[in-house]
């Protein structure tokens, strides 16, 4: 397994960078003991983000190009554990009984390994089922994006409504100014 030293590492840096510290937490722990490498807190709920990913048959799979017999028998292999972590996933990290969102992303490290999941239509269909989106350094940012600008537009719909009010307020005490100035009048 490819485990985080990359992929965690940039999936941290990533949600450090874009995210206010009390809106995260890395290495987030469910009630099981289980650890999921993000979680990022919404008013939907806690999206689990898990960046850790079997390398070994993918990279095996690679190496055997030339030779057609191997690498069926590593891309099988490659489809199975991708298979398997994806129902790892959904088991251990999708949990709205702790406020989990009922969805949760699998972020890949390499590109090259994204280019070839979503060109296998089985795989991504067994996320879909399974609700796992499958993010890349690329989409992973893009999903990330979307977050924070809801994050965002909560703020703006807050300073909206201390708006409104003081509006309000305002229109209140322009009335009474309004009252004086008729009197006077």
């Amino acid at each position: 397994k490819l485990r985080g030293n990359i992929g965690e590492q940039v999936l941290k840096d990533l949600i450090l960078q874009m995210f206010p510290k009390n809106s995260f937490n890395l290495q987030y722990q469910f009630k099981s003991g289980e650890k999921v490498d993000a979680a990022i807190k919404t008013d939907a709920g806690i999206l689990p983000i898990d960046a850790k990913f079997p390398m070994e048959n993918f990279q095996k799979m690679i190496k055997s190009q030339n030779d057609s017999k191997d690498f069926a028998a590593f891309q099988k292999e490659f489809i199975r554990d991708v298979k398997k972590h994806i129902d790892d996933i959904a088991k251990k990290y999708i949990l709205p009984e702790e406020g989990t969102m009922d969805f949760a992303l699998m972020y890949l490290p390499s590109e090259s390994v994204y280019y070839e999941l979503a060109n296998t239509t089985e795989i991504m269909e067994y996320a879909r089922q399974h609700r796992i989106y499958i993010v890349s350094p690329s989409t992973l940012y893009a999903h990330l994006q979307t977050i924070l600008l809801s994050f965002e537009g909560k703020k703006i719909e807050s300073h909206a409504k201390d708006v409104f009010r003081l509006l309000h307020a305002l229109q209140i005490d322009y009335e009474k100014v309004e009252e004086n100035l008729d009197v006077l009048g």
